[in-house]
């Protein structure tokens, strides 16, 4: 199983990213997708998940109204889309797929795309 994230980027503070995560997993839509991010010194932290069908969403607060998370299950494939981005959302951002919205435990993950942003 392969998750790829790509459509990092060195942007401004106010800017926009659209962020992708292409998986092999089969039966992807029985799969819960997740947004994690790492920045230097830190704890990964949570940043959004959606549900398999794509009807329930969550996201960490900081990212509230700012961040949407959606997915394109013909595609096998699940987006993060970052607005009016801070230099606090600087980071390695991370895709994974759980068995389970509720639980935390995801399964695969994907290799990170880097996000940073100048003020």
């Amino acid at each position: 199983v392969q998750l790829q994230a790509s459509g990092g980027g060195l942007v401004q503070a106010g800017d926009s990213l659209r962020l992708s995560c292409a998986t092999t997993i089969r039966h992807f839509e029985a799969y819960t997708m997740g947004w994690f991010r790492q920045s230097p010194g830190k704890e990964r932290e949570f940043v959004a998940k959606i549900s398999r069908g794509g009807g329930s969403t969550d996201y960490v607060d900081s990212v509230k109204g700012r961040f949407t998370i959606s997915r394109d299950n013909a595609k096998n494939t699940v987006y993060l889309q970052m607005n009016s981005l801070k230099p606090e959302d600087t980071a390695v951002y991370f895709c994974a797929a759980s068995a389970s919205y509720y639980k935390g435990t995801y399964k695969w993950w994907g290799q990170g795309t880097q996000v940073t942003v100048s003020s």
